[in-house]
């Protein structure tokens, strides 16, 4: 028995340093598709905001080695205790029951632990909180199951819903169950606020690439922001259980440039102009 538990040991070191290395990159490296889903990503995606990578490094920087230093110790000392305190090798086993300096260590070096991660872990939550001055501010509405979007007056001042598009609407380059009719524009390096509200039950609004989950409650106004740095589109979706169709109701934000976005804005009012038209009955028998 002592032969096979060396054994199992010896074969089991190497495995364990193998696997950490394998989660250590894989929560490090970013990921190859910006702002949508990768199959068989691992770890955080890539991050076009300030707040994002903040939140990146964090987990990358501090707790990806916590956790990992905790694993990998407490497998050891697991293997530890199996080899030394086995029946062959210990067959008396101790009377010892109390231990006051082992007891304060495990109390003392959990409560340390903590206290370390809490100052980066606070200082980025106020970044997360505090609103800068906003460019453009969005209000954003959840439904059973689609999300209304509304701009302000210097913006336009129109709204619109946005419904996943249905796969026989699909074209070339549109992610299925990602891609929406009317997609959200904001401009690229500048700060835009999102008013986060809902008709009926609890969303989330939820956008990965901008480090971005903030509920939407009834009954309440919840605000966050976000300062994308990169063009592109961004995918995103409500992240509570919100009823039967809770996973058909993406979010798509398209970061563009000022001019591109001021195109846009010109279109738009047009587009929208009925502004309290009820845009998803029509989104809705398309699905239909």
């Amino acid at each position: 028995m002592l032969t096979a538990n060396r054994h199992i040991i010896r074969r089991a070191a190497p495995t364990a340093g193998a696997l950490f290395l394998v989660f250590w990159f894989a929560g490090v490296a970013a990921a190859g598709a910006v702002g949508q889903p990768e199959a068989g990503g691992v770890g955080l995606p890539v991050m076009v905001t300030p707040v994002g990578q903040e939140t990146q490094a964090f987990y990358n920087g501090v707790l990806l080695p916590i956790i990992s230093f905790i694993a990998l110790f407490v497998f050891a000392l697991l293997v530890y205790v199996g080899w030394r305190f086995n029946e062959q090798t210990n067959p008396v086993p101790s009377k010892l029951t109390h231990h006051t300096g082992l007891e304060i260590t495990w109390t003392l070096i959990p409560v340390l632990i903590l206290l370390f991660i809490s100052i980066p872990s606070f200082r980025l939550l106020a970044h997360q909180v505090e609103i800068p001055d906003a460019k453009v501010t969005i209000k954003a509405t959840g439904n059973q199951w689609y999300w209304s979007y509304r701009y302000p007056e210097d913006q336009g001042g129109f709204a619109f819903d946005s419904m996943m598009k249905p796969e026989a609407d699909l074209k070339p380059g549109d992610l299925r169950l990602l891609a929406v009719d009317n997609e959200v524009v904001v401009p690229v390096n500048e700060v835009v606020k999102v008013q986060v509200v809902t008709n009926d039950v609890i969303h989330s609004f939820a956008v990965p690439a901008f480090g971005v989950r903030i509920d939407a409650i009834p009954g309440r106004l919840n605000e966050t922001w976000f300062k994308a740095e990169t063009e592109g589109v961004y995918y995103g979706s409500c992240t509570n259980i919100c009823g039967k169709d809770h996973a058909f109701m993406p979010i798509a934000v398209r970061v563009v440039s000022h001019e591109k976005y001021d195109e846009w804005l010109a279109e738009a009012t047009v587009k929208f102009a009925k502004a309290d038209a009820p845009l998803h009955v029509a989104a809705d028998q398309a699905r239909r």
